[in-house]
């Protein structure tokens, strides 16, 4: 059997569909840098995949992905009771009261933002975004952030997610924005172990030696105890807290591909503007599943196994196919029409719609984030619809053999301005 990982790097999102295609059934055979692997796609697939008595994410993540998107020692390498203890650390930060308080401080600096983009100069909505995004999270878990720094810090996190698909120059950049951000955090952390143990009083002042307030983020990967009560060390606190803000981050892609569908498909934008908050969430979750941004998820067999009929040996890799699954036309009625009314008033099945991945994110490897991704999403969506903007002539293609891929061109716009409203436009012809 070839070796594929040529042809993944050339068809991109496009190759395990196309391989699946051509092999005519429910088990895709193949290899992947070296190893025996097969492919699978569906909720039940997805279901099997993320029960950890068949598969196990430990040592199946590419070196190229952890060295940039996730990291050494982050939670996505463990499995069993190690992952559960450090995802219980994740869940509460991610969940509840939290996400509101983050959209809260991104709608603050999206707007600051918005004001200064109405000069009638190009603005780079990617880029901006990114930067918004940047401030807005580390405000919210206590990072400190000086406003000069928040450029470099938005292009070091989008680089990690940018270089994790490729093996050129966007993988190196990716790299070495990890190493530097991995330093500027061990860094923090120490500095704040180091101010705690001289004056564990000043907890949550904001003297220098403990600047992160009780309760934020910072603090509480700082305490954390994995499985074995031990804290984390710094180096292993700093890659996790990079967990949180990364991902944020990475929000960026995803209101691209909402302001390129909202661009191709204006109609989508009046319901945005009323407010309609069911169509603002239906809208959020379209976007995820229409526009592609992990093409699968691999782990490793832990056991001789079968599925549907086929032999999968102890220790092959194995492929779940999140961009075959999320366009399957056994699951999605005209998968490659992009149309939000599919989400209204549904709520998709914890297997069935996987861009961050399958299954409870409190005990298993769905993203914990997902419901920030969400929040965000559907806020800044909404906010985006509520302005008029001209979009000049640029390259909007998305390319399917990018990965991450995203609008080319980055998504220019320029004049952007409130949008006149419903009874404004009455009141403008009376």
């Amino acid at each position: 059997m070839l070796d594929d990982t040529l042809f993944l790097l050339l068809d991109g999102y496009a190759w395990l569909p196309g391989l699946r295609r051509r092999a005519g059934g429910e088990v895709v055979r193949t290899r992947l840098m070296g190893r025996r692997a097969v492919g699978l796609r569906g909720p039940d697939a997805a279901r099997f995949f993320y029960d950890d008595d068949h598969v196990h994410r430990r040592t199946a993540l590419p070196e190229p992905v952890t060295s940039t998107l996730v990291g050494h020692g982050a939670v996505h390498t463990l499995d069993g009771a190690a992952h559960r203890a450090r995802k219980a650390m994740f869940m509460p930060l991610l969940t509840g009261d939290g996400v509101g308080t983050l959209v809260e401080h991104t709608v603050t600096a999206w707007d600051e933002a918005v004001a200064r983009w109405g000069d009638g100069r190009p603005v780079v909505l990617f880029d901006e975004t990114a930067r918004v995004l940047a401030r807005s999270v580390c405000r919210w878990a206590g990072i400190p952030l000086d406003e000069a720094d928040v450029p470099s810090l938005a292009a070091d996190l989008t680089a990690m997610v940018d270089g994790f698909g490729s093996g050129g120059p966007r993988n190196v950049r990716g790299r070495l924005a990890r190493r530097r951000r991995e330093a500027w955090l061990t860094a923090l952390v120490q500095r704040f172990r180091d101010g705690m143990a001289a004056a564990p009083h000043q907890a949550g002042t904001p003297d220098g030696s403990a600047f992160a307030p009780d309760g934020s983020a910072f603090t509480a990967v700082v305490a954390h105890r994995d499985a074995d009560g031990e804290p984390l060390d710094a180096h292993t606190a700093a890659v996790e807290l990079l967990n949180i803000i990364r991902p944020t981050v990475a929000v960026t892609w995803y209101v691209a591909f909402a302001a390129h569908a909202l661009h191709r498909w204006p109609r989508h934008r009046q319901a945005l503007r009323d407010g309609d908050a069911a169509y603002a969430e239906a809208f959020a979750q379209e976007v995820r599943r229409f526009y592609p941004f992990a093409p699968f998820v691999g782990g490793r067999a832990v056991r001789d196994l079968s599925w549907a009929g086929e032999r999968i040996p102890e220790g092959s890799l194995v492929l779940l196919d999140i961009y075959g699954q999320n366009h399957d036309p056994g699951l999605w009625d005209d998968p490659y029409t992009f149309d939000p009314g599919r989400f209204v008033g549904r709520e998709p099945g914890p297997y069935e719609l996987i861009p961050q991945g399958g299954g409870d994110a409190r005990t298993g490897h769905r993203c914990p984030g997902e419901g920030i991704t969400l929040a965000l999403l559907r806020t800044l969506a909404a906010r985006l619809a509520a302005l008029d903007y001209d979009v000049p002539d640029q390259d909007l293609t998305i390319s399917l053999r990018r990965i991450p891929t995203r609008p080319a061109s980055g998504f220019l716009l320029t004049g952007a301005r409130p949008a006149v409203t419903r009874p404004q436009e009455r009141a403008l012809h009376r």
